[in-house]
């Protein structure tokens, strides 16, 4: 019972966080320069992981400036949040969430580009718009993998994305994340969201469990002249790999 009332009253902030950050995003975010708004969305990030109880751990050093490409792992739809809090960047999503309910409004504020995964030619627009982005200096962050997985393994990266960074000359940076158990540093699936998983059931595990700890671990950047994507993507797999098996 008392573990229930805890996440609720955790719900509860949450939610009227999230409608403040809607609220900043609709009727502020006009008049903030684009570093403002860069910092505006960290902290709302950081704050939010603080009302569900997640403390970020952040290992190697994130970009201090772009244009850089991030390519992490991808586990769970509070994978954003904690990248987000570590350092903004601009995230490339699947275009339904712009549509989603407040979330929408809160991931176009914090400038994700959108990418319709069922239209294969979509990804010829978006790594335009990807190479334009990082030409003007932007930190765009991609999850290769496509989709979530267990967080057992790591799935193929798709190589498409990384075309931006080639033809735009900007650096890559491999990243990895896990969520773990704050008191025995232990693996939680309390976030997990893959598959047939429910996104409310994903986020009420996660409000339910003990307090947990969202890490994250950047890697060195990687000039990006002279790189086949293929082959790039199949090496930038194996560093993240590396990189999750220092977070154990």
């Amino acid at each position: 019972m008392m573990q229930s009332l805890s996440a609720s009253w955790r719900l509860l902030r949450a939610i009227a966080h999230m409608l403040s950050g809607w609220w900043t995003i609709r009727f502020r975010f006009e008049r903030l320069s684009p570093a403002e708004r860069a910092q505006c969305v960290q902290q709302w990030a950081e704050r939010l992981l603080n009302i569900m109880g997640i403390r970020l751990t952040v290992h190697g050093t994130p970009p201090a400036h772009g244009p850089v490409l991030v390519v992490c792992n991808h586990l769970s739809w509070l994978d954003i949040v904690a990248i987000h809090a570590a350092r903004h960047v601009r995230f490339v999503s699947k275009a339904s969430v712009r549509h989603w309910p407040v979330i929408g409004t809160l991931s176009t504020g914090a400038g994700t580009l959108y990418i319709e995964r069922e239209r294969r030619r979509d990804a010829v627009r978006v790594v335009h718009h990807m190479t334009e982005a990082l030409r003007a200096g932007d930190i765009i962050a991609v999850f290769p993998e496509g989709t979530t997985s267990d967080g057992h393994g790591l799935l193929p990266f798709h190589a498409n994305l990384l075309q931006a960074a080639i033809s735009s000359g900007a650096p890559v940076q491999p990243a990895a994340l896990r969520f773990a158990d704050a008191a025995s540093g232990q693996n939680s699936d309390a976030p997990r969201y893959v598959d047939d998983d429910n996104l409310l059931a994903s986020l009420w595990n996660t409000l339910k469990a003990p307090p947990l700890l969202a890490i994250v671990h950047f890697g060195e950047p990687q000039p990006s002249t002279g790189r086949d994507r293929r082959g790039w993507a199949k090496s930038l797999h194996a560093d993240v790999q590396s990189l999750r098996r220092e977070l154990r």
